[in-house]
């Protein structure tokens, strides 16, 4: 007895076209969303230029051929680099995801939907610097924002109801989806263009979420995202060809994305595509911590202070206990040693052991010459985690979207210190006026670590202002910065 298999080409998969539809003729009409998408740029561009005092960053920036200069190719900010779209969009999103402080969105699956920009704004800088050759008019940095607002809604949307993690897959697919997306409505590719490339970013090989989990840990969890944006850049361009599609890329028998990577169960949809992602993004503002532990450190802060009233140090504390959610005693409750960076700042007992000891928690905190600090493990040793299961359903409410923990501390001689509990961090939604004043200081002070006063004074006039920010040609802001 034989069967056949039918080889009638299908229609395209409903999520492709649903995306393609989105980004093709939804008109971005919130201010909300548009206003926090500059706040988000800025604070994006920030950490880049903070990660640029990192030899372990800059090392892996440049031309793949060291001295390659692609003409009116597009500029990398904060460094003399001018490369090819695929190139520079690797460069600025490694340099923006450098140390883990750009946003965070978190839902069935999590990430940063900002480490889109790279894509984003490599592909806008060089389209621009392209027309100007051609004497026509660049694109404005008004198309970058509704590009961001787009790109954090793929993504976003995507992973409210759907874990990647929990089937081995790393969240930058959702970078590599989404940066398809937009990068393809930048560069003019029709529907059915813009379908095809968006089938080859899923039949595309996906990351492994190897890099960020014990005992493989390290540093490629910092570049994996401009590798998956740059991955975008070029899947469009190449969609621009020509390329055929993959109609069925997603529910394919045996062969598709669903069956072979997600456990053969299709993607669900909490929502439908609008502006609700970048409305409700997070913002890491005090601290480049993984966003789970944002609300540990915080609390930690506060018993830093409460036991330096009471004079006393880390040294006097017998126990620690963390009440917290299920996602952080998944991705972060570590125990044992830790072996770089990128280790470290994805140990909710170092991070909440930094800031009790030192008052602080900064990037450099995660080098070795500060975790050679043999009062961190000697205090990490004391440390435990509990799930509150109210504090998870809270996390996945859409309503709350809370990151919540609380921190009980015990003292040597007894003592135990009232529990500190901290819901929402200063980056979320609920606390944005309270936030707002600091992500823009965090900008500032990341201005100055690269350029001399008089370029800051000019980025800072430039910037800042929405009104004015949106009429800025792309290649004049990013020369700004360069």
């Amino acid at each position: 007895m034989s069967s056949f298999i039918s080889n009638n080409r299908p229609q395209p998969d409903q999520v492709l076209v649903d995306i393609a539809d989105y980004v093709l003729e939804y008109k971005i009409t919130s201010s909300l969303a548009l206003k926090t998408a500059h706040y988000c740029f800025l604070d994006t561009i920030g950490c880049g230029f903070e990660a640029l005092t990192y030899p372990a960053c800059t090392k892996l920036l440049g031309p793949i051929v060291p001295g390659t200069i692609v003409p009116n190719g597009a500029k990398v900010p904060g460094t003399p680099y001018q490369l090819d779209p695929i190139q520079a969009a690797f460069n600025i999103g490694a340099m923006v995801r450098w140390l883990d402080f750009n946003d965070t969105w978190l839902a069935a699956e999590w990430g940063h939907p900002s480490d889109n920009l790279g894509g984003i704004l490599a592909v806008a800088d060089w389209i621009s610097r392209n027309r100007i050759a051609e004497g026509k008019e660049p694109l404005t940095m008004d198309k970058v924002l509704e590009a961001m607002v787009m790109a954090h809604e793929i993504q976003g949307v995507l992973a409210l109801e759907n874990s990647f993690n929990k089937v081995g897959l790393d969240h930058v697919i959702l970078v590599k989806v989404a940066s398809t997306a937009v990068v393809g409505k930048l560069i003019g590719l029709s529907k059915d263009e813009l379908i095809n490339a968006i089938s080859l970013a899923f039949v595309d090989g996906q990351s492994l979420r190897t890099y960020r989990h014990a005992p493989n840990t390290g540093s490629r969890k910092s570049w994996a995202a401009g590798d998956a944006t740059s991955r975008a850049v070029r899947l469009a361009l190449i969609a621009q060809k020509g390329e055929m599609g993959y109609p069925s890329v997603l529910t394919a028998p045996i062969w598709g994305f669903y069956d072979v990577s997600f456990k053969g169960q299709a993607f669900k949809f909490q929502r439908s595509y609008g502006s609700y992602v970048m409305e409700n993004v997070l913002f890491k503002i005090s601290f480049p911590a993984e966003f789970h532990s944002q609300t540990a450190v915080e609390a930690a802060m506060t018993l830093h202070e409460q036991l330096k009233q009471l004079g006393k140090t880390a040294a006097d504390i017998k126990s620690i206990k963390i009440r917290t959610h299920e996602a952080a005693i998944r991705i972060i409750d570590k125990k044992g040693p830790l072996h770089n960076p990128a280790d470290r700042d994805h140990a909710i007992q170092y991070m909440v052991a930094v800031p009790l000891i030192f008052g602080r928690l900064t990037a450099a905190d995660y080098e070795d010459n500060v975790a050679t600090d043999t009062r961190i493990d000697a205090l990490r040793d004391r440390i435990t985690c509990h799930e509150d299961p109210q504090f998870t359903v809270d996390y996945h409410d859409p309503e709350k979207r809370s990151i919540a923990n609380a921190l009980t501390l015990e003292l040597e001689d007894g003592t135990v210190l009232p529990e500190v509990v901290v819901e929402y961090p200063i980056g979320h939604k609920r606390r944005r006026d309270e936030g707002i004043p600091k992500l823009i200081e965090k900008y500032k002070i990341n201005i100055a670590r690269v350029f001399a006063e008089k370029q800051q004074k000019t980025a800072i006039e430039h910037t800042l202002d929405y009104d004015t920010f949106v009429k800025l040609k792309v290649n004049e802001l990013v020369d700004m910065y360069c």
